[in-house]
């Protein structure tokens, strides 16, 4: 499982694609307010492109449908989330993949600060679906993700 609560990262092997990327948000006590506030009510995948069929927050083994949006295809991706972490210095979830979803995996977005710097960092580990059509363009499903990560990393500036 991808650890919301740690700084440093040790992915498990073998468990498909890993992705771990950063990106400065911003600095100061009103911006880490503002982006917890917002990443906890699923803005990260919002402000993405997606869509979150939810006024709920992010809560511990909470289950959403996710919606992706590609120009007129809606894309459904279930998902439940496995752990949240509220700290002084890190807040953010993480969830995994349910039947149904294009991919197999888990994801994290995870605030956390460095002084006054607030830093968003998202890390996943990806394979292919264990059944249906999706596996067979898994390779661009993998591409279709970088670009995503890049939004995920602007979403909460």
């Amino acid at each position: 499982m991808t650890d919301v609560a740690t700084a440093v990262w040790t992915p498990p092997r073998d468990r498909g694609s890993v992705s771990e990327a950063s990106a400065r948000i911003g600095s100061g006590d009103v911006v880490w307010r503002r982006a917890t506030a917002e990443l906890m009510r699923w803005a990260v995948k919002t402000r993405s492109g997606f869509s979150v069929p939810t006024a709920a927050p992010v809560a511990e083994g909470q289950r959403v449908t996710v919606i992706a949006h590609v120009g007129p295809i809606r894309i459904v991706e279930p998902v439940q989330v496995v752990e949240v972490v509220a700290e002084r210095t890190h807040m953010g979830f993480s969830y995994r993949t349910l039947p149904g979803h294009p991919v197999s995996g888990e994801e994290a977005f995870i605030l956390h600060r460095d002084g006054e710097d607030v830093h968003l960092t998202v890390r996943s580990l990806t394979r292919a679906a264990p059944r249906g059509g999706w596996r067979w363009v898994f390779p661009l499903l993998l591409i279709a993700q970088r670009i995503v990560r890049r939004r995920y990393l602007r979403a909460l500036r």
